[in-house]
């Protein structure tokens, strides 16, 4: 990084409060070259809390699909004196609703990526001696909107500029894989899973992986029609349906060509019987975890707990990978802790302006006051 007369760099004279240094600004998906998209991707890579949903491969891919109605969006890119990429932070402007039934909306500037699509983790990859730079940079770049960065991972607090402040948090339980798959929840649920499965052996249901480099449409389109089947039975509706499809295709070109070859990206557990899917769970392999995305399952097989066996043997395949985490992202239904999940918190940051900010300030309030004051899931509730 370059220094001035004085032998400061960007990161001294932004930390200083002086000019933060200006990025590159891409204003498409398309502007972002190979290249780019490699820095990014191991700038996620060399982070140890760096999630699949920071990747190029999924902000992109939201960028081209969900997000492209969205608003206007833009890539901050900070680049090192040898061509290194140093910092990417993908940018949303755009407009949330304040109230479901009324045309009142306030004008913010968020992370592309986040919000629609259910991705967890999120938030900018950022080498640490750029932190002071972009956290100077984003101060300036909103200083007359407001600043909603939803679901970022608590790691990510070092970018935030000052006046920014925690309006949400979300549970996200994740199981410890380090010690195998046969020591995980209570040996009483252990001994369950086991009869469950031998069920389903006498029935002649199989499970098979697929793994990242093999995954495709077809995988996708199954567990689509199987959570659309599971949730009409539960009488719930659910936005993972043909309108998130566009965005999953997206996602599984990208690693394809980019990810798929390292082990890292889309993959399924299928449950089969007599050549037919009958249970799909969809996930995403990033490093050293598992991101457990979305289930569906017949529910003809409910009896015999097909869906808590699809997730036992995925929390098993991916112990036996060597994978070290077992991610269940967002929701604490009760299913996640049988399996020894414990609580990681993603938190969720506002920095408001005007009065539409202060509204949306308020409202963000209410939500998060009405999720802590609900009851929590019934010791019952299964997947």
């Amino acid at each position: 990084m370059p220094a001035d007369a004085a032998g400061r760099t960007d990161a001294d004279r932004a930390a200083a409060g002086g000019t933060p240094a200006s990025p590159e600004l891409l204003r498409s998906p398309g502007e972002v070259p190979p290249e780019i998209a490699d820095g990014w991707r191991r700038l996620v890579a060399e982070d140890p809390h760096g999630s699949w949903f920071a990747t190029p491969e999924w902000v992109l891919s939201w960028w081209e699909t969900l997000g492209a109605g969205a608003g206007s969006g833009e890539l901050a890119l900070w680049r090192r004196p040898d061509g290194r990429v140093a910092a990417v932070v993908p940018l949303l402007r755009t407009a949330v609703r304040l109230h479901p039934r009324l045309p009142l909306t306030a004008p913010c500037l968020t992370l592309l990526g986040s919000g629609p699509g259910a991705a967890d983790h999120c938030g900018p990859p950022v080498a640490a001696d750029h932190r002071p730079t972009v956290r100077a940079w984003l101060a300036e770049r909103a200083h007359r909107t407001t600043l909603w960065l939803p679901d970022l991972d608590p790691e990510a607090a070092p970018v935030l500029p000052a006046g920014a402040r925690p309006v949400a948090t979300a549970a996200c339980p994740r199981t410890d894989l380090t010690a195998g798959p046969d020591a995980l929840g209570s040996r009483q649920f252990r001994s369950s899973v086991r009869r469950y499965r031998r069920k389903l052996d006498a029935e002649g249901v199989s499970f098979r992986w697929v793994g990242p480099a093999e995954a495709g449409p077809a995988e996708l389109d199954e567990v689509l029609a199987l959570h659309r089947l599971r949730r009409a039975a539960l009488g719930r509706p659910t936005t993972f349906d043909t309108g998130r499809r566009p965005l999953h295709l997206r996602v599984m070109e990208r690693a394809a060509r980019a990810t798929a070859a390292q082990g890292n990206g889309p993959a399924f557990l299928l449950a089969e019987h007599e050549g037919r899917t009958i249970g799909g769970l969809y996930g995403f392999r990033w490093g050293t975890g598992f991101a457990y995305y979305q289930i569906g399952w017949d529910p003809a097989w409910a009896p015999l707990r097909l869906g808590t066996a699809v997730i036992a043997e995925a929390v098993r395949s991916c112990a036996e990978q060597g994978l070290r985490t077992f991610d269940f992202l967002r929701g604490t239904e009760a299913y996640k802790y049988r399996f020894g999940a414990e609580d990681r918190h993603d938190i969720s940051w506002l920095r408001p302006h005007g009065a539409t900010g202060a509204l949306l300030a308020a409202k963000l309030r209410l939500k998060q006051g009405r999720a802590a004051a609900a009851p929590p899931s019934p010791a019952s509730a299964r997947p």
